[in-house]
């Protein structure tokens, strides 16, 4: 049986210098690696609204980020992936270019 992992196993979570908490690489990651959802939404159910999940809880901004999103769109959901930009070294922080939307709009 496979276990759940909020995180995936080479990324962390700790201390910030940009802001709060943030994500940050447990060994080398290399460039193009996807590393997980970040936020869903069930077209179905507007009620549920959008679920962020712990890999989206804690990725700060970056106008230089390491990391971009790419988005899944069918009939019945919306996800946002995030994949690596560049090769990342252990320890740096991962980052992502935030958009200023609503996102009831964008959905």
């Amino acid at each position: 049986m496979k276990m759940y992992r909020p995180l995936p196993s080479n990324v962390t979570i700790k201390e910030s210098s940009i802001e709060g908490l943030g994500l940050f690489a447990t060994k080398k990651i290399r460039a193009g690696k996807s590393l997980g959802i970040t936020h869903y939404v069930n077209r179905h159910d507007k009620h549920a609204g959008i679920i962020r999940t712990p890999l989206g809880g804690f990725i700060n901004h970056s106008e230089t980020p390491n990391l971009i999103k790419k988005i899944r769109t069918t009939e019945d959901f919306i996800e946002i992936k995030v994949k690596t930009l560049k090769n990342i070294k252990a320890g740096e922080e991962l980052t992502l270019k935030y958009d200023w939307y609503k996102p009831e709009n964008k959905f």
